[in-house]
């Protein structure tokens, strides 16, 4: 899936494999199997191309990760010491970002979730480039919709979260999220 979203356009397994070829040893076969079964379980979308399939991501990997975070937190038997847990655990990068964040989905009034724009020149007025990115992902996020997988695949909920790739043919596996 890193791949898939790094690149960010459709993908053939030939190309999947030329690239992860660069690190270690791997068949053709078995960078298709895990095309495949991402197909399956509804992580990506595929498209005939001769003899071949290009497969494009279903959602992004901030919405992949949305998706994640909000599993994880939505089974803890007390959500609000579990989000104060993970703010505690953030480094001042990652408070920034979530400042960022807040800025853009900041709730004006009950049920809706846009801002109003400050006026040109107001203090406030110039968005972060954090803000920024973090907004687009959620318009993003909203433009291509849930991230979950198809009903009944049997697949976790976040796309790609248990993708994995043999290390060798004979070798250990290692999740594919991480190439």
């Amino acid at each position: 899936m890193t791949r898939v979203w790094k690149w960010n356009r459709p993908v053939t397994v030939r190309e999947v494999l030329e690239d992860l070829q660069q690190e270690r040893s791997i068949a053709y076969t078995t960078v298709m199997t895990v095309m495949d079964n991402l197909y399956q379980k509804g992580w990506v979308r595929r498209e005939a191309e001769g003899r071949a399939y290009r497969y494009a991501a279903v959602s992004t990997r901030a919405a992949y990760a949305a998706a994640l975070m909000n599993e994880a937190w939505q089974r803890s038997d007390n959500q609000a010491a579990a989000l104060v847990a993970f703010f505690g655990m953030m480094s001042p990068e990652q408070r920034d970002a979530l400042g960022d964040a807040m800025r853009v989905i900041q709730l004006p009034a009950e049920g809706t979730r846009e801002v109003p724009a400050p006026p040109e020149g107001a203090e406030g007025a110039e968005e972060s480039e954090g803000a920024e990115e973090a907004r687009e992902a959620a318009e993003a996020g909203e433009e291509q919709g849930s991230p979950e997988p198809a009903q009944g695949s049997g697949a976790p909920s976040a796309p790609g979260a248990a993708a994995e790739l043999p290390e060798s043919e004979g070798g250990a596996a290692e999740a594919g999220g991480g190439r």
